[in-house]
């Protein structure tokens, strides 16, 4: 009897151990919980393991569709936590990129940049400002007539002379109409609302990778954030864009307080691909070469990606990456723009030539355990050894929805 009562008590003992490491320990174990992603990629017929502090595995549930699925997070294997989405991909592949490229865009509509006042008959005042206008509006039509550039703008207002002009505009993602009572300026002597307005932008960035070629065509992506613009700050509508080559000839080292920048010269003779999407996490769209002697690399997941050493392409002179150390300091899975990774730059030779992360670096790959992880997507103004990195499989993700629209 003496020894069942000591089986039963170390039993007893044991299950209020466990019970008191989950309950005792509820909080760290929610913060915990809640920090896992709601939603994974994952190969087929590969189990799906997490890099997490918790003792925590994952269990399959049958299929909901075939190609989604359900898993339950269980603590020490047996407690359900939470239940999250699995979406089966096939195992990819791509070629890391590192090159500097140049994007000349073309908007779709014009974009507001400033409001200016009008010296008119009247008095001095901006019309479009007092219509409602504001700083970042992307104008689309003028009373109807589909409007491209500035003098598209003009044109509009100078036809209906006096007259207030209906302007259909995008705001927040939604479209309205303003009318505007332009005024007659006494200094340029025609009809003007005050608005200054922007067609077109052009810069330089890093292509993060580019898809094996199908057709003698080839999908890359590059800088993992939005083409904004310069004023306003605003996410640019594409209408239209090129990419040209670009060949890296300065550097402006960076500094605390100081971003640095590349400085590139552009090849302005003929485009090497077209630009199909500027969306939250890059630019994206086709080439019709793939730099030579280019090996692909797996694409990897979220659950990947562990701290610490890491690996960074990118390029300083000219037109061809070099590999440089890093270290990914933190993983912020739940994240849901460009700021899932905390990268620092380790590598003595990019610190001394650089200063750490620079403008024109955005998009630069960063591989680890020979997967493509993610992409730097920005500098920490403060600190430029260090900056932010997107996942690879959010710019992946919209790689593919592409060119599923493609004809």
């Amino acid at each position: 009897m003496q020894i069942k009562f000591q089986k039963s008590k170390r039993l007893l003992q044991s299950i209020a151990l466990i019970l008191g490491l989950v309950f005792g320990s509820g909080t760290a174990i929610g913060y915990q919980v809640a920090e896992l992603p709601d939603h994974y990629y994952a190969v087929a017929e590969e189990p799906l393991e997490l890099a997490t502090a918790l003792p925590v595995s994952l269990r399959r549930n049958p299929d909901t569709t075939p190609e989604r699925q359900e898993a339950t997070v269980r603590l020490f294997g047996i407690i359900p936590l939470k239940t999250i989405s699995v979406t089966t991909v096939e195992r990819t592949e791509v070629y890391p990129g590192g090159e500097p490229f140049g994007i000349r865009m073309l908007m779709a509509g014009v974009m507001v940049v400033s409001l200016d006042e009008v010296v008119g008959t009247a008095g001095i005042c901006c019309p479009a400002e007092s219509a409602g206008i504001e700083v970042g509006d992307v104008i689309q039509t003028v009373n109807g007539q589909t409007v491209h550039s500035n003098d598209d703008v003009h044109a509009a207002v100078s036809a209906a002379d006096g007259q207030p002009v209906q302007i259909t505009l995008m705001r927040d993602g939604a479209v309205c109409t303003i009318s505007v009572t332009p005024a007659y300026s006494v200094v340029q002597r025609c009809w003007q609302t005050g608005m200054w307005v922007r067609d077109s932008t052009a810069g330089i960035g890093t292509i993060t990778y580019y898809t094996p070629a199908e057709n003698g065509l080839s999908y890359f992506a590059g800088l993992g954030h939005p083409v904004c613009d310069i004023d306003t700050g605003q996410q640019i509508p594409l209408a239209s864009g090129d990419v040209i080559g670009a060949q890296v000839s300065d550097i402006r080292i960076g500094t605390p307080g100081n971003p640095g920048a590349l400085r590139g010269t552009f090849d302005t003779s003929h485009a090497i691909g077209t630009l199909l999407s500027n969306a939250g996490s890059g630019v994206y769209g086709t080439m019709t070469d793939i730099p030579a002697q280019k090996q692909t690399v797996e694409l990897g997941f979220r659950q990947d990606i562990h701290e610490g050493e890491a690996e960074l392409y990118t390029t300083l002179s000219g037109n061809t990456p070099q590999r440089f150390t890093v270290e990914i300091e933190t993983i912020r899975p739940n994240d849901s723009g460009m700021r899932n990774l905390v990268v620092h730059v380790t590598d003595p030779d990019l610190l001394s030539q650089t200063g750490g992360i620079v403008q024109g670096m955005s998009g630069s790959p960063i591989l680890q355990d020979g997967k493509l992880i993610g992409a730097v997507t920005h500098v920490f103004v403060k600190d430029p050894t260090r900056g932010y990195g997107i996942f690879a499989e959010h710019m992946y993700a919209q790689t593919t929805a592409q060119a599923a629209i493609q004809p």
